[in-house]
């Protein structure tokens, strides 16, 4: 039989014979039953393969599945032909090639490309006065890779056509996060057209604004009825305001406001409090000029200052990004960048580290084989799939090769461009890992912390086998507790990840010269004259490692119970480091009016970090230890056996204490177990367990524990032990076996789905090769065993003890 072109008659497929509509139908007819048309709700996506960073830009173009609309690079298509049987796939590939010159040597002159049908990203390193697109598209039928070139609406059947047709009109899947997509869909308030205005004479000045509830002079709002001026809403990057712009719309229900600041010739940004969200005013031009405000003659800059009037400086960023400097590119494994999706560099940032770290290589990208072919039937909505696939991506060089050299331009142009893709977009990463999370599933700037911590659960929750590469970080902090009335101590541990220093500003080495910026800021601001150019505190980081183990007061559980009036004094120190130490500096703090403010300083962080004098020492000669009056805190991974002597009956917990501490906001079911494994020693008590806890995957489940009714598994889910290694419950592993399946098929299909008995289920079917790899079974029951002797010996929690001299990643 023939293949391709050569069947149907298309390019490339010499002394090859058009086939008749029906040769085609019938072609097709097998394969009916697996072609849908995408519903609402589908996520079809053909711009990025599930496994690489494949795209149609790509030299082998992009296959998407016409059952499950999943997208495959070349190198991954088979894969999932084989895993699943679907045959029919959709081939996407732009095409690239310089224009056609005129006689005069230059190019003919534009016109609309109707070639154009994918919503793709054009290559910034083109210029598209030079070059133009071509998209092609036709389906293919596997495993004999036959072609059929679209549209064909005279041969295809009726269902393939209007499938075809929905494939390549959907909708990206990731433009709820595409910021210029929300730029280019705002919908128009319906406030607009009848507005009211008050005819109240207020005028606004060109500059100078300020709130007027508040001192703010940033971010103000306008609000287009009466024309009051106030402050937004303050976020933690310290933009922002206090909030007076909303309530001034929840006393008067005036709903709508343009930022000041913002007004252009060209538009505005305006916000709809009634519809909470960013909308279009057509009529921005005449409900301005009511409040003296001609759109016309506006430029867009802070507070109405003139472009002149501010000096330039040097901001965080701009250093960070070594702005001025001449810089030369580097190409290969190891140097992919990560194309900014709109305010994601926390991610970034993050996501470099990780993978510079050979743990996490190992883990993810030395396993690919394994956890590609393992991968459930939607790779997307996978934890490991995903990591390894941005590892890949930024560890291979696949997607960081150097332009083509000079010498061979001239021959490549003469048949077709072959753009080299340099960095890649981590779209479907982010979608994933953010998704159910309020703050990283938006566009808005975020703490680069909050998401390492955010990650470091992910990859808690969802570890293959044994090894758990967040290891590296996990260290024990030893907090010594000094009370102020009687001078005895307390000892206590606690697991962290990353290392809180804060801003030592009374070590700035440049203080004369902060003091002198600081009294010329404030007469410009008096006598509104330009801003001095700002100065930045320059701050030595040994004085912020200093201020880590320096004394703070605390009030703590039993300072109550010794009547005391301060608590005591508290200082930390290291019982463990960790092999690679994370460290934030904390810039953000509150003024004396509560305003979340940002330190403006910079810190020159070492190359090696020596923290061996921050050991622990434990408790002292001639130190006398506080009494116990209450049940010692548990910290994660603390052993069964330990805790057992402390539990008490379920039926017996002090329901008061419970109320007290789901009343300030904690889920219900933390809150018993809180009381529960405080041996109800009242709230207080409960809630430095709380605090403790609260960062555990299994903190809001339910309270099980055996020999009070509960799952017999359920010990798994008290102690923290969720990952992929641990025993499957034997109810659940009963339910699978008495479908039919083995008992060894049905144990790894749990750990392979953190124990979730319909992911299980779907795991089974997509992996009908299971009994061929005998070597998989054999180490995963190897985990088991070694599990259940662990958990036979009292050990304490899961940490490694490193060299105090480590290489740092740094936070924000």
């Amino acid at each position: 039989m023939q293949r391709r072109g050569a069947l149907f008659g298309m390019p490339g497929g010499s002394g090859s014979r058009k086939m008749a509509a029906g040769d085609i139908g019938e072609l097709l007819v097998p394969h009916m039953p697996t072609i849908r048309v995408p519903r609402s709700g589908d996520r079809v996506y053909k711009n990025e393969c599930a496994f690489s960073y494949d795209s149609p830009n790509s030299e082998g173009g992009l296959y998407v599945c016409m059952n499950t609309f999943l997208a495959f690079g070349r190198e991954h298509v088979e894969r999932h032909f084989r895993k699943t049987g679907q045959s029919v796939y959709m081939h996407l590939k732009r095409h690239v090639r310089e224009k056609v010159r005129g006689a005069s040597g230059g190019a003919l002159p534009k016109r609309r490309n109707s070639k154009i049908f994918l919503d793709l990203d054009t290559d910034d390193d083109l210029n598209s006065d030079d070059y133009e697109y071509e998209d092609e598209a036709k389906l293919v039928i596997f495993p004999d890779h036959y072609e059929i070139a679209l549209p064909n609406i005279e041969e295809l059947p009726a269902l393939v056509t209007i499938a075809c047709d929905a494939v390549l009109s959907s909708k990206s899947p990731y433009r709820k996060q595409d910021p210029d997509t929300w730029e280019n869909e705002l919908p128009v308030s319906k406030y607009a057209n009848n507005l009211t205005q008050l005819d109240n004479g207020v005028r606004i000045p060109p500059s100078g604004w300020k709130c007027a509830r508040c001192d703010l002079r940033e971010n103000l709002w306008l609000n287009l009825t009466d024309g009051s001026v106030l402050c937004g809403k303050w976020f933690f990057d310290s933009s922002g305001g206090n909030g007076h712009a909303l309530e001034h719309y929840r006393d008067m229900g005036y709903p709508l406001a343009v930022k000041l600041g913002t007004i252009t010739p060209d538009g505005a940004d305006v916000y709809s409090f009634q519809e909470e969200e960013p909308v279009l005013d057509p009529h921005l031009a005449k409900h301005l000029a009511h409040f003296g405000i001609d759109m016309l003659h506006m430029h867009g800059t802070e507070n109405g200052l003139r472009d002149n009037d501010i000096k330039p400086r040097v901001s965080e960023w701009e250093v960070i990004q070594e702005t001025g400097t001449k810089l030369k590119p580097m190409y290969g494994p190891g140097y992919t960048g990560l194309k900014n999706l709109g305010n994601s560099c926390y991610l970034s940032s993050v996501m470099q580290a990780i993978f510079s770290i050979p743990e996490f290589q190992r883990a993810y990208v030395g396993n690919l084989p394994r956890i590609f072919d393992y991968s459930p039937l939607d790779p997307t909505q996978d934890f490991n799939t995903q990591m390894t696939k941005l590892g890949h991506g930024l560890l291979s060089g696949q997607y960081s090769k150097p332009p083509v050299k000079s010498e061979l331009i001239e021959q490549v142009m003469k048949e077709e461009h072959k753009p080299q893709q340099n960095g890649i977009s981590p779209r479907m990463f982010k979608a994933f890992v953010s998704k159910s999370h309020p703050e990283f599933s938006s566009n808005r700037q975020q703490d680069a912390q909050e998401f390492f911590l955010h990650l470091v659960n992910l990859v808690e929750r969802n570890r293959i086998g044994s090894e758990n590469p967040s290891d590296v970080f996990r260290f024990l902090v030893e907090e010594r507790i000094q009370c102020c009335q009687t001078r005895k101590v307390r000892y206590t541990e606690r697991v962290d990840y990353l290392m809180q220093l804060p801003v030592a500003m009374e070590a700035a080495t440049n203080k004369d010269e902060l003091i002198a910026y600081e009294l010329t800021r404030r007469e410009a601001e008096a006598n509104r004259r330009p801003l001095p150019e700002l100065v930045r505190a320059k701050i030595p980081f040994s004085a912020c490692l200093q201020a880590f183990s320096e004394p703070e007061n605390v009030d703590d559980f039993w300072s109550s119970a010794l009547q005391a009036k301060s608590a005591g004094v508290k200082t930390s120190r290291f019982a463990s480091f960790p092999e690679y130490l994370v460290v934030q500096i904390k810039k953000f703090t509150f003024g004396l009016d509560w305003v979340p403010k940002k330190f403006d300083v910079s810190i020159d962080m070492p190359d090696l970090l020596d923290i061996n004098h921050l050991r622990a020492r434990g408790l002292q000669p001639g130190e006398e230890e506080l009494p116990d009056i209450s049940p010692p805190i548990v910290i994660p991974d603390d052993s069964k056996d330990r805790l057992m002597n402390q539990l008490i009956d379920p039926s017996d917990i002090d329901e008061s204490s419970v109320m007290q501490l789901a009343e300030m906001g904690f889920p219900l079911e933390a809150c018993r177990k809180a009381v529960y494994f405080t041996g109800n020693m009242g709230a207080e008590v409960a809630f430095n367990w709380i605090i403790v806890h609260m960062e555990e995957p299994d903190f809001a489940e339910p309270l099980t524990m055996p020999g009070y009714g509960g799952a017999a598994s359920a010990g798994a889910s008290v102690f923290g032990a969720t990952g992929l290694d641990n025993q499957p419950p034997e109810e659940i592993v009963a339910i699978i076996t008495s479908m039919g399946f083995h008992r060894n098929q049905a144990i790894q299909a749990l750990r392979a789905t953190n124990n979730n008995l319909e992911r299980a289920l779907d795991w089974i079917f997509s992996h009908p090769e299971f009994e061929e790899d005998s070597d998989f079974v054999i180490e995963m029951e190897n985990n088991a065993n070694a599990n259940i002797i662990s958990e036979a010996k009292p050990e304490g929690p899961r940490v490694k003890d490193g060299s105090g001299s480590n290489c740092y990643l740094g936070a924000k």
